[in-house]
Protein backbone atom coordinates (compact mmCIF):
# COMPACT_ATOMS: atom_id res chain seq x y z
CA UNK A 1 0.00 0.00 0.00
CA UNK A 2 1.28 3.50 -0.97
CA UNK A 3 1.03 6.03 2.15
CA UNK A 4 -0.56 9.43 1.18
CA UNK A 5 1.39 12.64 1.30
CA UNK A 6 0.07 13.24 4.99
CA UNK A 7 0.52 9.75 6.13
CA UNK A 8 3.57 9.32 4.33
CA UNK A 9 4.98 12.56 6.35
CA UNK A 10 3.21 12.23 9.71
CA UNK A 11 5.20 8.55 9.24
CA UNK A 12 8.51 10.41 9.08
CA UNK A 13 7.92 12.98 10.95
CA UNK A 14 7.04 10.91 14.03
CA UNK A 15 10.25 8.76 13.22
CA UNK A 16 12.72 11.57 13.54
CA UNK A 17 10.71 12.94 16.55
CA UNK A 18 12.06 9.74 18.26
CA UNK A 19 15.55 10.89 18.33
CA UNK A 20 16.76 13.52 21.15
CA UNK A 21 14.53 16.60 21.34
CA UNK A 22 15.93 20.07 19.81
CA UNK A 23 15.91 21.24 23.27
CA UNK A 24 18.49 18.58 23.82
CA UNK A 25 21.38 20.53 23.55
CA UNK A 26 24.53 18.89 22.78
CA UNK A 27 27.70 21.05 22.09
CA UNK A 28 29.12 19.73 19.08
CA UNK A 29 28.41 20.08 15.18
CA UNK A 30 30.58 16.81 14.31
CA UNK A 31 27.69 14.95 13.13
CA UNK A 32 25.82 17.45 11.08
CA UNK A 33 29.33 18.54 9.55
CA UNK A 34 29.88 14.93 9.04
CA UNK A 35 26.69 14.01 7.13
CA UNK A 36 27.25 16.89 5.11
CA UNK A 37 30.19 15.72 3.84
CA UNK A 38 28.76 12.62 2.68
CA UNK A 39 25.88 14.66 0.85
CA UNK A 40 28.61 17.02 -1.04
CA UNK A 41 28.55 19.75 1.50
CA UNK A 42 24.95 21.04 -0.11
CA UNK A 43 25.21 24.16 2.60
CA UNK A 44 27.98 25.49 0.40
CA UNK A 45 26.03 25.62 -2.77
CA UNK A 46 24.21 29.11 -1.88
CA UNK A 47 25.31 32.12 -0.28
CA UNK A 48 23.85 32.17 3.34
CA UNK A 49 22.61 34.53 5.89
CA UNK A 50 22.46 33.57 9.20
CA UNK A 51 20.82 35.27 12.00
CA UNK A 52 20.59 34.23 16.13
CA UNK A 53 19.75 36.22 18.74
CA UNK A 54 16.99 35.54 21.76
CA UNK A 55 14.15 37.04 20.18
CA UNK A 56 13.25 38.32 17.06
CA UNK A 57 15.48 35.76 15.49
CA UNK A 58 12.16 34.35 13.34
CA UNK A 59 10.91 37.55 12.52
CA UNK A 60 13.95 38.67 11.23
CA UNK A 61 14.42 35.73 9.51
CA UNK A 62 11.17 36.43 7.05
CA UNK A 63 12.10 39.93 6.36
CA UNK A 64 15.64 39.34 5.05
CA UNK A 65 14.17 36.75 2.80
CA UNK A 66 11.07 38.37 1.77
CA UNK A 67 13.73 41.31 1.09
CA UNK A 68 15.97 39.06 -1.12
CA UNK A 69 13.33 37.60 -2.75
CA UNK A 70 11.25 40.61 -3.54
CA UNK A 71 14.78 41.42 -5.22
CA UNK A 72 14.00 38.20 -7.88
CA UNK A 73 16.55 35.79 -6.21
CA UNK A 74 15.52 32.53 -5.51
CA UNK A 75 15.36 31.79 -2.10
CA UNK A 76 15.54 29.04 1.46
CA UNK A 77 14.49 29.54 4.42
CA UNK A 78 15.25 28.00 7.80
CA UNK A 79 13.56 28.81 11.14
CA UNK A 80 12.13 27.31 14.00
CA UNK A 81 10.40 25.91 15.67
CA UNK A 82 7.23 25.24 13.51
CA UNK A 83 3.68 26.39 14.34
CA UNK A 84 1.40 24.08 12.45
CA UNK A 85 3.52 21.57 10.50
CA UNK A 86 6.92 20.55 10.81
CA UNK A 87 7.02 21.79 6.81
CA UNK A 88 6.65 25.33 7.82
CA UNK A 89 10.97 25.26 8.71
CA UNK A 90 11.75 24.50 5.56
CA UNK A 91 10.97 26.82 2.42
CA UNK A 92 11.53 27.49 -0.91
CA UNK A 93 10.52 30.87 -2.46
CA UNK A 94 8.60 31.63 0.68
CA UNK A 95 6.50 28.86 0.45
CA UNK A 96 6.79 25.56 2.79
CA UNK A 97 8.15 22.32 1.16
CA UNK A 98 5.28 20.18 0.12
CA UNK A 99 4.73 17.09 2.11
CA UNK A 100 5.37 15.09 -0.31
CA UNK A 101 9.09 17.16 -1.09
CA UNK A 102 9.54 16.80 2.70
CA UNK A 103 9.29 12.97 2.59
CA UNK A 104 11.45 12.95 -0.23
CA UNK A 105 14.27 15.06 1.33
CA UNK A 106 14.09 12.63 4.07
CA UNK A 107 14.74 9.53 1.99
CA UNK A 108 17.44 11.03 -0.42
CA UNK A 109 19.32 11.76 3.62
CA UNK A 110 18.01 9.19 5.38
CA UNK A 111 21.10 6.56 4.45
CA UNK A 112 24.15 9.15 5.25
CA UNK A 113 21.95 10.45 8.65
CA UNK A 114 21.68 6.26 9.55
CA UNK A 115 25.37 6.00 8.71
CA UNK A 116 26.61 8.82 10.59
CA UNK A 117 24.19 7.32 13.64
CA UNK A 118 26.39 3.81 13.37
CA UNK A 119 29.43 5.68 13.74
CA UNK A 120 28.26 8.12 16.64
CA UNK A 121 26.89 4.80 18.49
CA UNK A 122 29.62 2.85 18.04
CA UNK A 123 32.05 5.44 19.78
CA UNK A 124 29.76 5.59 22.62
CA UNK A 125 28.03 8.89 21.28
CA UNK A 126 23.86 9.69 20.55
CA UNK A 127 22.16 9.27 17.40
CA UNK A 128 21.36 12.50 15.51
CA UNK A 129 19.47 14.68 17.30
CA UNK A 130 15.70 15.88 15.81
CA UNK A 131 16.92 19.72 15.40
CA UNK A 132 20.25 18.15 13.79
CA UNK A 133 18.60 16.09 11.02
CA UNK A 134 16.05 18.68 10.10
CA UNK A 135 19.19 21.27 9.49
CA UNK A 136 20.66 18.68 7.25
CA UNK A 137 17.46 17.98 5.52
CA UNK A 138 16.94 21.76 4.99
CA UNK A 139 20.38 22.46 3.57
CA UNK A 140 20.02 19.34 0.98
CA UNK A 141 16.41 20.86 -0.07
CA UNK A 142 17.82 23.89 -0.52
CA UNK A 143 20.76 22.78 -2.64
CA UNK A 144 18.11 20.25 -4.81
CA UNK A 145 16.19 23.47 -5.46
CA UNK A 146 18.49 25.05 -6.13
CA UNK A 147 18.44 28.49 -4.54
CA UNK A 148 20.40 31.22 -4.16
CA UNK A 149 20.42 32.52 -1.46
CA UNK A 150 19.19 30.46 1.83
CA UNK A 151 18.40 32.51 4.94
CA UNK A 152 19.00 30.31 7.86
CA UNK A 153 17.78 31.02 11.70
CA UNK A 154 19.74 29.23 14.62
CA UNK A 155 17.92 26.57 17.00
CA UNK A 156 19.66 27.57 19.66
CA UNK A 157 23.36 29.72 20.60
CA UNK A 158 25.58 29.72 17.71
CA UNK A 159 28.35 28.22 17.94
CA UNK A 160 27.36 24.71 18.79
CA UNK A 161 24.06 24.96 16.71
CA UNK A 162 23.37 22.13 14.12
CA UNK A 163 23.05 25.29 11.42
CA UNK A 164 26.75 26.54 12.42
CA UNK A 165 28.18 24.48 9.37
CA UNK A 166 27.22 27.02 7.32
CA UNK A 167 30.02 29.76 5.91
CA UNK A 168 27.28 32.79 6.17
CA UNK A 169 28.72 35.91 4.47
CA UNK A 170 25.88 37.94 6.90
CA UNK A 171 25.75 36.79 10.67
CA UNK A 172 22.46 39.09 11.74
CA UNK A 173 22.74 38.93 16.09
CA UNK A 174 19.56 40.20 17.66
CA UNK A 175 19.09 41.28 20.98
CA UNK A 176 20.77 38.94 23.40
CA UNK A 177 19.06 38.24 26.79
CA UNK A 178 18.72 35.68 29.45
CA UNK A 179 17.09 32.25 28.15
CA UNK A 180 18.04 28.58 27.72
CA UNK A 181 20.65 28.84 30.71
CA UNK A 182 20.61 25.34 31.37
CA UNK A 183 22.14 25.53 27.60
CA UNK A 184 23.93 28.06 26.98
CA UNK A 185 25.40 29.67 30.09
CA UNK A 186 24.04 31.49 33.22
CA UNK A 187 25.54 34.93 32.55
CA UNK A 188 24.79 37.06 30.00
CA UNK A 189 28.71 37.54 28.64
CA UNK A 190 28.48 33.71 28.10
CA UNK A 191 25.50 33.50 26.23
CA UNK A 192 26.27 36.47 23.97
CA UNK A 193 29.76 34.34 23.39
CA UNK A 194 27.45 31.61 22.10
CA UNK A 195 25.78 33.72 20.14
CA UNK A 196 28.77 35.41 18.52
CA UNK A 197 29.91 32.19 17.33
CA UNK A 198 28.18 32.18 14.07
CA UNK A 199 30.72 35.30 12.97
CA UNK A 200 32.75 34.02 10.10
CA UNK A 201 35.93 35.26 9.11
CA UNK A 202 36.02 38.16 7.20
CA UNK A 203 32.14 38.39 6.82
CA UNK A 204 29.84 40.95 7.88
CA UNK A 205 28.04 41.32 11.61
CA UNK A 206 24.78 43.43 11.30
CA UNK A 207 24.42 44.17 15.36
CA UNK A 208 21.69 44.76 17.04
CA UNK A 209 21.71 47.28 20.44
CA UNK A 210 22.65 44.89 23.24
CA UNK A 211 23.52 45.42 27.02
CA UNK A 212 27.27 46.77 26.73
CA UNK A 213 28.45 43.33 28.87
CA UNK A 214 27.12 41.32 26.06
CA UNK A 215 28.10 43.95 23.24
CA UNK A 216 31.79 43.79 23.94
CA UNK A 217 31.84 39.78 23.62
CA UNK A 218 30.32 40.19 20.32
CA UNK A 219 32.30 42.87 19.12
CA UNK A 220 35.47 41.08 20.83
CA UNK A 221 34.71 38.18 18.85
CA UNK A 222 33.96 39.72 15.32
CA UNK A 223 37.57 41.95 15.76
CA UNK A 224 38.79 38.40 16.45
CA UNK A 225 37.78 37.08 13.03
CA UNK A 226 38.17 40.25 10.76
CA UNK A 227 34.32 40.88 10.15
CA UNK A 228 32.91 44.02 8.99
CA UNK A 229 30.77 45.57 12.26
CA UNK A 230 27.48 47.49 11.11
CA UNK A 231 25.63 48.43 14.36
CA UNK A 232 22.22 49.59 15.63
CA UNK A 233 23.09 52.94 17.39
CA UNK A 234 26.20 53.87 14.97
CA UNK A 235 25.51 52.85 11.37
CA UNK A 236 22.17 51.62 11.68
CA UNK A 237 19.06 53.51 13.18
CA UNK A 238 15.54 53.42 13.68
CA UNK A 239 14.99 57.37 12.62
CA UNK A 240 11.49 57.35 13.20
CA UNK A 241 8.31 55.00 14.17
CA UNK A 242 4.66 56.12 13.91
CA UNK A 243 1.51 54.05 15.03
CA UNK A 244 -0.77 53.47 11.59
CA UNK A 245 -3.40 51.35 10.79
CA UNK A 246 -2.56 47.68 10.72
CA UNK A 247 1.06 48.35 12.02
CA UNK A 248 3.55 51.16 11.58
CA UNK A 249 5.51 53.70 9.12
CA UNK A 250 9.28 52.94 9.80
CA UNK A 251 12.11 55.51 8.60
CA UNK A 252 15.02 53.34 8.45
CA UNK A 253 18.83 54.36 8.65
CA UNK A 254 21.85 52.46 7.25
CA UNK A 255 24.63 52.37 5.16
CA UNK A 256 23.04 52.62 2.06
CA UNK A 257 20.88 55.61 3.08
CA UNK A 258 17.38 56.49 4.24
CA UNK A 259 14.56 54.66 3.25
CA UNK A 260 11.11 57.00 4.76
CA UNK A 261 8.01 56.06 5.39
CA UNK A 262 8.14 52.23 4.91
CA UNK A 263 4.89 50.68 6.12
CA UNK A 264 5.33 47.30 8.27
CA UNK A 265 1.93 46.02 8.72
CA UNK A 266 3.56 44.10 12.09
CA UNK A 267 2.83 45.97 15.67
CA UNK A 268 5.85 47.26 18.39
CA UNK A 269 9.02 49.05 18.51
CA UNK A 270 10.58 45.51 18.71
CA UNK A 271 9.41 44.61 15.07
CA UNK A 272 10.66 47.60 13.97
CA UNK A 273 14.21 47.01 15.03
CA UNK A 274 14.30 43.57 13.00
CA UNK A 275 13.31 45.65 9.80
CA UNK A 276 16.45 47.61 10.95
CA UNK A 277 18.53 44.25 10.89
CA UNK A 278 16.70 42.65 8.16
CA UNK A 279 17.52 45.25 5.87
CA UNK A 280 21.21 46.27 6.71
CA UNK A 281 21.69 42.15 5.78
CA UNK A 282 20.00 42.47 2.74
CA UNK A 283 22.33 45.64 1.82
CA UNK A 284 25.41 43.83 2.84
CA UNK A 285 25.02 40.24 0.90
CA UNK A 286 23.31 42.49 -2.48
CA UNK A 287 24.68 45.76 -2.16
CA UNK A 288 27.99 45.38 -0.25
CA UNK A 289 26.28 48.15 2.12
CA UNK A 290 24.79 50.58 -0.80
CA UNK A 291 21.09 51.47 -0.98
CA UNK A 292 18.34 48.93 -2.25
CA UNK A 293 15.91 50.11 -4.92
CA UNK A 294 13.73 52.14 -1.98
CA UNK A 295 10.20 50.77 -4.15
CA UNK A 296 11.58 47.14 -4.02
CA UNK A 297 12.49 47.41 -0.12
CA UNK A 298 8.29 48.91 0.39
CA UNK A 299 7.09 46.28 -1.61
CA UNK A 300 8.78 43.41 0.37
CA UNK A 301 7.98 44.89 3.96
CA UNK A 302 4.66 45.57 2.83
CA UNK A 303 4.01 42.17 2.01
CA UNK A 304 5.13 41.18 5.55
CA UNK A 305 3.69 38.86 7.98
CA UNK A 306 5.07 37.12 11.02
CA UNK A 307 2.60 33.96 12.46
CA UNK A 308 2.25 33.94 15.73
CA UNK A 309 3.96 36.82 16.89
CA UNK A 310 0.74 39.15 17.92
CA UNK A 311 -1.38 37.96 15.13
CA UNK A 312 -4.84 38.34 15.12
CA UNK A 313 -7.08 35.19 15.05
CA UNK A 314 -10.32 36.78 15.90
CA UNK A 315 -12.62 39.47 16.60
CA UNK A 316 -15.25 40.21 18.24
CA UNK A 317 -14.03 39.76 20.97
CA UNK A 318 -10.22 40.30 19.63
CA UNK A 319 -8.10 37.44 20.34
CA UNK A 320 -4.40 37.74 19.62
CA UNK A 321 -1.69 35.21 19.89
CA UNK A 322 1.66 35.83 20.83
CA UNK A 323 4.90 33.35 21.29
CA UNK A 324 6.61 35.52 23.68
CA UNK A 325 8.21 32.63 26.01
CA UNK A 326 10.85 34.62 28.14
CA UNK A 327 10.69 38.08 30.07
CA UNK A 328 12.40 40.31 27.32
CA UNK A 329 9.47 39.23 25.05
CA UNK A 330 7.40 39.56 27.66
CA UNK A 331 8.62 42.84 27.62
CA UNK A 332 8.39 43.49 24.31
CA UNK A 333 4.54 42.25 23.45
CA UNK A 334 3.74 44.51 26.63
CA UNK A 335 4.77 47.73 25.46
CA UNK A 336 3.37 46.55 22.30
CA UNK A 337 -0.41 45.76 23.61
CA UNK A 338 0.14 49.28 25.38
CA UNK A 339 0.89 50.90 22.41
CA UNK A 340 -1.08 49.64 19.74
CA UNK A 341 -4.14 48.95 21.44
CA UNK A 342 -6.98 50.35 23.24
CA UNK A 343 -8.51 47.45 25.35
CA UNK A 344 -10.79 48.38 27.97
CA UNK A 345 -10.58 44.65 29.43
CA UNK A 346 -7.46 42.48 28.36
CA UNK A 347 -7.49 38.62 29.67
CA UNK A 348 -4.17 36.38 29.09
CA UNK A 349 -4.21 33.13 28.15
CA UNK A 350 -0.75 31.74 29.37
CA UNK A 351 0.77 28.82 29.25
CA UNK A 352 4.63 28.12 30.03
CA UNK A 353 6.96 25.39 29.41
CA UNK A 354 9.08 23.72 32.42
CA UNK A 355 12.35 25.77 31.97
CA UNK A 356 11.09 29.11 31.24
CA UNK A 357 10.98 31.77 34.38
CA UNK A 358 7.13 31.91 34.84
CA UNK A 359 7.52 34.57 37.41
CA UNK A 360 9.39 37.01 35.83
CA UNK A 361 6.96 36.27 32.73
CA UNK A 362 3.70 36.95 34.63
CA UNK A 363 5.26 39.64 36.28
CA UNK A 364 5.53 41.61 33.04
CA UNK A 365 2.37 40.99 31.68
CA UNK A 366 0.65 41.47 34.92
CA UNK A 367 0.14 45.50 33.90
CA UNK A 368 -1.68 45.11 30.76
CA UNK A 369 -3.53 42.18 31.97
CA UNK A 370 -6.93 42.76 33.79
CA UNK A 371 -7.54 38.61 34.36
CA UNK A 372 -5.00 35.87 33.68
CA UNK A 373 -6.33 32.43 32.96
CA UNK A 374 -3.64 29.63 33.16
CA UNK A 375 -3.17 26.89 31.35
CA UNK A 376 -1.42 24.36 29.15
CA UNK A 377 -0.18 22.62 26.22
CA UNK A 378 -0.27 19.08 25.23
CA UNK A 379 3.56 19.40 25.10
CA UNK A 380 4.85 17.18 27.25
CA UNK A 381 7.60 19.90 28.51
CA UNK A 382 3.98 21.96 29.67
CA UNK A 383 4.17 23.38 33.02
CA UNK A 384 1.41 21.87 34.80
CA UNK A 385 -1.52 24.43 35.38
CA UNK A 386 -1.96 24.00 39.14
CA UNK A 387 1.71 24.68 40.22
CA UNK A 388 1.68 27.93 36.98
CA UNK A 389 -2.17 28.81 38.97
CA UNK A 390 0.24 28.94 42.06
CA UNK A 391 2.73 31.37 40.25
CA UNK A 392 0.12 33.24 38.99
CA UNK A 393 -1.54 33.92 42.27
CA UNK A 394 1.91 35.54 43.88
CA UNK A 395 1.79 37.73 40.82
CA UNK A 396 -1.65 38.79 40.24
CA UNK A 397 -3.11 38.22 43.38
CA UNK A 398 -5.73 35.39 43.80
CA UNK A 399 -8.88 37.26 42.56
CA UNK A 400 -7.75 37.78 39.13
CA UNK A 401 -6.32 34.25 38.47
CA UNK A 402 -8.26 31.02 36.60
CA UNK A 403 -7.34 28.01 35.84
CA UNK A 404 -8.76 25.59 32.98
CA UNK A 405 -6.46 22.50 32.24
CA UNK A 406 -7.59 22.25 28.22
CA UNK A 407 -6.54 25.56 26.31
CA UNK A 408 -10.06 25.42 24.68
CA UNK A 409 -11.96 25.47 27.85
CA UNK A 410 -9.50 28.24 28.68
CA UNK A 411 -10.24 30.63 25.79
CA UNK A 412 -14.08 30.51 26.08
CA UNK A 413 -13.34 31.45 30.03
CA UNK A 414 -10.95 33.96 28.87
CA UNK A 415 -13.68 35.34 26.14
CA UNK A 416 -16.65 35.54 28.83
CA UNK A 417 -14.46 37.35 31.19
CA UNK A 418 -12.93 39.62 28.77
CA UNK A 419 -16.58 40.74 27.70
CA UNK A 420 -17.89 41.29 31.30
CA UNK A 421 -17.99 45.19 31.71
CA UNK A 422 -17.62 46.10 27.85
CA UNK A 423 -21.21 45.53 26.71
CA UNK A 424 -21.78 47.70 23.34
CA UNK A 425 -17.95 48.02 22.77
CA UNK A 426 -16.83 46.31 20.01
CA UNK A 427 -13.39 46.95 20.82
CA UNK A 428 -13.18 46.90 24.51
CA UNK A 429 -13.11 43.57 24.89
CA UNK A 430 -9.84 41.36 24.21
CA UNK A 431 -8.08 37.84 24.79
CA UNK A 432 -4.10 37.54 24.59
CA UNK A 433 -2.80 34.01 24.21
CA UNK A 434 0.81 33.86 24.87
CA UNK A 435 3.39 32.42 27.44
CA UNK A 436 5.19 29.80 25.14
CA UNK A 437 5.06 28.84 21.34
CA UNK A 438 3.37 25.69 21.68
CA UNK A 439 0.19 26.89 23.54
CA UNK A 440 0.25 29.80 20.31
CA UNK A 441 0.44 26.94 18.31
CA UNK A 442 -2.34 24.86 19.30
CA UNK A 443 -4.76 28.21 19.96
CA UNK A 444 -3.54 28.66 15.82
CA UNK A 445 -5.11 25.48 15.19
CA UNK A 446 -7.96 25.97 17.27
CA UNK A 447 -8.84 29.29 14.92
CA UNK A 448 -8.53 27.51 11.82
CA UNK A 449 -4.68 28.99 11.50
Amino acid sequence: MTLSGGDALAEVYAAILDRAPEHDFAPTIDRVREVCELLGDPQRAYRVVHVTGTNGKTSTSRMVERILREHGLRTGRFTSPHLSSVTERIAIDGEPISPERFVEVWQDVAPYVHMVDQRSQAAGGPRMSFFEVLAVMAFAAFADAPVEVAVVEVGMGGTWDATNVVDAEVAVVAPVAMDHERWLGHSLTDIAGEKAGIVKDGSVLVLAEQRPDAEGVILAAAAERGARVLREGVELEVVDRRVAVGGQLLALRTTGGLYADVFLPLHGAHQAHNALLALAAAEALLRDGGALDAGVVEAAFAAMDSPGRLELVRTSPTVLVDAAHNPAGAEALAATIEEAFGFERLVGVVGVLEDKDAEHLLAVLEPVLDEVVVTRSTSPRARDVDELAQVAVEVFGEDRVHRADRLDDAIALAVDLAEQGVAGSPTGAGVLVTGSITVVAEARILFGR
